[in-house]
């Protein structure tokens, strides 16, 4: 199945607690591949606590699999959004229980092989970090990342810096908007980033750039699809959206297999990445982290086309 390990939190919406709704990078993607019929797992640590309850039941009402997941009696991590009169974002996430996973046991959702996604907090904060990148280096199956760049959280660059290597060394599909190579590789062009990223193990990069579309590079080359064009309420969760829809499309592709994955055709990433770009719009219609069923996308794909 599709596992997405990493962070769950709670966004509150412009500071209102009764506006309090379940967050979280590759928590979002675990739901939005789940939403859009494919086998999902969530592997983080969950609090205990009334937020972390309001997570589960999310988790469990998007029919994401919970067996590999742990919970804790720490709190859960809040991010305080502002959507009005300027976005802006303000964490509380000191000893939380998204940085407290003890260990990883993906027997517990079968034998495999999985397609596993990792990225954004979960990937350099508290144990959590050490825990995540251990499993995806001795994963056999498609390692996915989404470096999903939150430059206000990151306290240590070169922690940052040491787990995104170790993520790179062994990640097969790396997603990042240009805001996040921008500040990964600040100055340099965003083909030169690709380039170097195919260069070792990595043989897809996806670098989205909003409402100007999305570029897929491969060995074979580079493609170019537009973005559809909506009204758009907040931008919240619709890079994970994009992301749990690539993968849900992949498992549907080829399974977890990385060398059948590598051999995929930039003619194949077209369809991928324009269903990806409509579930990405749909999220953006309406508030909060809340990505689109498999009927939704359908409505959607056909109401806003992307093209290339």
């Amino acid at each position: 199945m599709i596992v997405c390990c990493g962070e769950a939190l709670v966004d509150v919406l412009d500071g209102d607690e009764t506006r309090a709704v379940p967050g979280g990078g590759p928590m979002n993607a675990a739901i939005a591949a789940a939403r859009l019929g494919a086998p999902s797992a969530f592997v983080g640590r969950v609090s205990a606590d009334d937020a972390g309850q309001l997570i589960w039941r999310h988790l469990q009402r998007s029919g994401v699999d919970l067996r590999a997941c742990e919970r804790g009696t720490e709190p859960t991590a809040r991010a305080i959004i502002s959507l009005t009169p300027h976005p802006s974002f303000r964490f509380e996430g000191d000893s939380t229980a998204d940085t407290a996973l003890e260990a990883v046991d993906l027997a517990a959702v079968g034998d495999g092989p999985h397609i596993l996604h990792g990225g954004t907090l979960g990937m350099f904060r508290g144990r959590t970090a050490g825990v995540l990148a251990s499993l995806a280096e001795r994963h056999h199956g498609l390692v996915s990342l989404d470096p999903n760049v939150r430059p206000a959280i990151i306290e240590n660059r070169d922690r940052w810096d040491r787990f995104h290597e170790r993520w790179t060394g062994v990640c097969d599909l790396y997603r990042a908007s240009d805001e996040d190579l921008e500040w990964i590789w600040p100055g340099r062009a965003t083909e030169d980033c690709a380039a170097e990223l195919l260069a070792g193990r990595i043989a897809t990069v996806i670098v989205t750039r909003g409402a100007r579309g999305v570029t897929v590079y491969t060995a074979e080359g580079q493609l170019d699809v537009t973005a559809p064009h909506v009204d758009i309420v907040d931008t919240v969760g619709a890079g994970d959206s994009f992301v749990g829809s690539v993968l849900a499309s992949l498992w549907g592709l080829l399974g977890a297999d990385p060398n059948t994955f590598a051999a995929l055709e930039l003619r194949q990433w077209r369809d991928i990445a324009e269903r990806a770009a409509a579930a990405a719009a749909l999220t953006c219609i309406r508030p909060g982290a809340d990505p689109p069923t498999a009927r939704e996308l359908e409505r959607a794909f056909t109401a806003y086309p992307s093209g290339g």
